[in-house]
Formats: C-alpha cells, structure tokens, sequence
C-alpha cells in the first residue's frame, strides 16, 4: 500500500499545508467526500479517477497515479520510472458537480518523473499562453459546442425525438421544449459548477443543441468545454439517452462544429480592437495578423481541429436538408461571414474550422501557435470577402487565390507533418505519437468494407 504523501513526511496535511486544510473543510462543509481528478487523453476524452477528500493534498501536491502507457497520446514504456503518469490537481478548478452529489472535479496536469509531462494536452496548452505571457498577453476564447442528442434502435442511430423532423429545425421551439428538461438540467449543472451559460438552442439538424459560454482565458474555457462534456453525458444518459459529439452522424445534414471566438488581450485592453479608424475587417493590425497566420496553418490546423476521419464530411460545400452545410471549407476571411473559414466581428474573430471533436487544449495551443506566427512574421490575411462563397464554384475560389481545406484526415495530417509551426506547438513526442495514432485511424477507415460498397459493388461487375 502506497503511503500518503504527508505520512511519508511525517507530518499531517493541516501541519504542513494550513490553506489545504481550509480547502478541505470548505469541501467537506459543502458535503464533499469524494474528488473526480480528470484530466483529458489526446483525444480530448476525459479520464481520471475518484480519490476520497481525505487525500486532497497528495493529489494537489503529487497528483493522482495512472499507468501512463494505458493512456492514449502518452507513448510511455510499460515498465521503468517513466511508466508511471501522475495528473496533478489544480486547485483553481475545484467545482461540485451536481449531477454526482458528494464529488467535486478538480483537473490535473500530467507529471512524469516530477517534471511536467510535455504530452499532456493541458500542458501543450499552458506553454502555448506562457509564450502570449511573455508579451503580456492572454487569449481569450468563447467556445460554441453543438451536440446531438441521439438513441440506437438495432443497427441505426436516430434522433432521440422521433417528432424532430422539420425540414429547417433551426431555433424549432417545438423540438427545443421536448428537451426542456434535459436542457434545463443541463443549464442548472453547468451554472451550478461554475459556468456562465448564455444561451441554448436547437440547431440545423434532427436531434442537434447548441450551449454557449461566457468567454474565458483560454486555459478556463477548455476546462470548462471538458466540465460541460462530463454533465452532458452523465445527464443524457440518465434520460435514456446517448449525448454525441460526433461531427457529422447524418450525411444529409449539418455536422456539429465547436466554433471558438477569440481575442487577444493585453491587461484589460483588446488588442483586436480597431479602434474608431475600423476596416471592413472589424480588426486591428494585429488582429488581421493574427487571422493571417491562422490562415496560413490552415491545412495543418485541420489536423487538430477536424481529428477524425468523419470530420470531413462535415467540412464540405453543398446543400444539405436544411440548405447549407455551415461548415467552412474555403481559407478566407470576412465580416461577419458565415461561409468563411474566419469571420470577423469587432475586437474578435470566429475561428469555424473546430468540430466537436477536436480535443480543445490542443487545438487553441495551435491556434495560438499559428496566430503568433502571423505575427511575427507580419503577415497579411489579403482582402475582406463579403461574397456568399458557398455560391461560387470551385473554379472561381481557385481563380480568386483562396485556398481549399484538405478534403481527408489522411491530408490533414500530411498537412501537420510538414508544419513546424504547428507541430512544434505540440512538442516533438506528442507531434510524433499524434500522427502515428491517426495515420493508424486512418488505415483502419482505409480498410474498412462499407455496407455502401457492398451495396454498390458486391453483384455489379
């Protein structure tokens, strides 16, 4: 049995650390006994481990112990003192979570051998503000998860309302207030534990919400993103339902994007804002910068903030059931312009490439990476467009110069193979497992046998 921390000093943890105490008996005064220590794998998944409060100081001064190689992203050996991953606990994230009466989530950072583990999602994150820091920056983002609330009926995976069937269920209140209280559950949570819920709605697909948070540092607002994923699944599954973040389970209908709204501050100043001297583009210098550089890494952001093989059916230009697919697929910029892959607002931009699989503490890491780049480098993201370019066909978006997005997981990640910029945001072991744990996603896709080639080919020739 392993000893606590504290016993193996001699002391106690009141003795020793007088403030975890006093955390310790807020908690239990509040009815907490037990500590969710989670912390996210590479695929942005939750994992962690239910510790008694008791422990509160080992797990915020070594942090909770997990077999390292049994965690996706980490490529940790099997055996030595490099085996071991440790997360440790943040103490700035203690939130009680309703939905489990008792416990409080704190989230750790991932340690291995005493140091902080450099492929650990949170801690790629935390070197990517500490380099805003060092200018005296910070990022703030507003996160915009969409979801689909789903059931399986034998082989087929359906809307959970069987009534939601409208041909454009954007904003449908009919819809909305059949999952009254699941949302209302879900708002009460996530309020409960911290977060400022602006708004939910139901989006332009069968079976598909929206919650949007207040903005937050950058760090904060992944933790949240990981806090609502926690309630959301616990909740819907106590209704009998399955929560999804799939991006695309309809292929006649809009995918779910995490759409994130960014800003750069310095102390209490945006530095995105443009000031009374505003360009069409809603930005300052810096600002379109920023944008430029983002633009520029395109290809190889797709590979953090579209991560899987279904992502990019999602990201497609066509019509849909609803009329538009809203997902970007053209590397431009506009006011205001929901068909682009940048859209600019006063003092912010809309980032739409994320879907709602991307793992958040990587793909705001390589954001930021991106966006310093453009920078430093002075960039220039060329000229507004305020065109519908859904409208425009493929030959005149090549004859205007805007890019295309890689049309695959496989060209994405051929993308980030070649983008030190990107690839360097995440750290070279984590670039590298990344990738080879993607390309295997891929493969196995690659080799799949589809009902639809069997339907298609199986008697035809």
């Amino acid at each position: 049995m392993r000893e606590s921390r504290s016993a193996q000093r001699g002391g106690s943890p009141s003795e020793d650390h007088p403030i975890v105490t006093t955390l310790e008996q807020g908690l239990r005064e509040a009815g907490v006994h037990s500590l969710l220590v989670q912390f996210a794998d590479v695929h942005g998944t939750a994992k962690g481990k239910l510790v008694p409060l008791a422990h509160l100081d080992d797990v915020l001064q070594m942090g909770a112990g997990f077999s390292g190689p049994s965690i996706w992203g980490t490529g940790l050996s099997r055996t030595g003192p490099r085996s071991e991953y440790y997360a440790r606990g943040d103490a700035a994230t203690i939130r009680c979570l309703p939905w489990m009466p008792g416990v409080a989530r704190i989230v750790g950072d991932g340690f291995v051998g005493g140091e902080p583990f450099e492929s650990c999602p949170r801690q790629v994150l935390r070197r990517a503000c500490a380099r805003l820091a060092e200018r005296g920056w910070t990022l703030r983002t507003g996160i915009e998860p969409e979801f689909f609330l789903l059931k399986r009926v034998g082989d087929r995976w359906l809307p959970a309302d069987d009534a939601d069937r409208l041909d454009r269920p954007s904003y449908d209140l009919k819809s909305l207030s059949r999952q009254t209280g699941f949302l209302r559950e879900l708002h009460q949570a996530l309020e409960a534990a911290g977060l400022d819920v602006l708004q939910l709605d139901h989006e332009d697909a069968h079976g598909q919400y929206e919650v949007n948070f207040a903005y937050d540092e950058a760090l904060h607002s992944a933790d949240h993103l990981m806090l609502f994923k926690l309630a959301a699944h616990e909740l819907a599954q106590a209704r009998g339902m399955v929560f999804s973040m799939m991006p695309k389970p309809f292929a006649n209908q809009p995918g779910s994007g995490m759409h994130m709204h960014v800003s750069l501050w310095s102390g209490s100043t945006c530095l995105f804002d443009p000031g009374p001297a505003a360009g069409p583009e809603n930005l300052s210098l810096l600002g379109r910068q920023f944008i430029a550089g983002v633009m520029a890494h395109a290809p190889a952001l797709c590979a953090l903030a579209a991560p899987t093989v279904n992502s990019y059916k999602r990201l497609t230009v066509g019509e849909s059931l609803s009329g538009t697919t809203w997902a970007p697929a053209y590397v431009a910029h506009g006011p205001n312009n929901r068909t682009a892959l940048v859209r600019t607002l006063p003092g912010r931009f809309e980032w739409r490439l994320p879907d709602a699989s991307a793992n958040p503490y990587l793909a705001t890491a390589a954001l930021i990476a991106a966006g310093l780049d453009g920078i430093e480098r002075g960039l220039d993201p060329g000229h507004a467009r305020t065109e519908d370019l859904f409208e425009w066909p493929l030959a005149r978006i090549r004859a205007e110069g805007i890019g295309v997005l890689p049309g695959s997981l496989s060209e994405a990640l051929d993308a980030l193979a070649s983008d030190r910029v990107v690839g360097q945001a995440l750290g070279p072991s984590l670039w590298a497992e990344f990738l080879q744990l993607k390309r295997q996603e891929w493969t196995t896709y690659a080799r799949h046998v589809s009902a639809w080639e069997l339907d298609r080919y199986a008697a035809a020739f």
